[in-house]
């Protein structure tokens, strides 16, 4: 197994967004058929998540619509509405063509298989 499947790019534009972003907590798991992501995203609905694959960039990005009570208007509120974003670099010998997205119970889970020739597979030995 590979253990650069997936890694988190530190620019100076990574830098600027993150000063009005949050970047959410990310846990990454590898097997030998792929990877699976899983991000926190408490508050976000899928209609305001949104996934983007950019050349060999996955980018991540989340925002949490605030609830007013029907009727009234904020004024004044103290509580900040996070946008969640965050970027990562992906190996090529993954298959981004075949991910799988869920989100649920404001966890984000990914699922990016690896390209066949990369996945392990067994070779059958003949004898006479």
């Amino acid at each position: 197994m590979t253990t650069n499947a997936i890694t988190t790019p530190a620019t100076a534009a990574a830098d600027q967004d993150s000063q009005r972003s949050v970047s959410p907590a990310v846990d990454v798991f590898e097997d030998a058929g792929g990877i699976t992501l899983l991000a926190d995203l408490p508050g976000v609905a899928r209609e305001h998540l949104d996934l983007k694959i950019e050349g060999d960039t996955l980018l991540l990005e989340g925002q949490v619509q605030p609830r007013t009570p029907e009727g009234l208007q904020p004024l004044y509120a103290e509580v900040r509405v996070p946008r969640y974003r965050r970027s990562f670099s992906l190996s090529r010998e993954l298959d981004t063509t075949r991910i799988e997205a869920n989100l649920k119970d404001g966890v984000l889970t990914l699922r990016i298989p690896k390209q066949a020739h990369a996945q392990p597979r067994r070779i059958a030995v003949q004898g006479s």
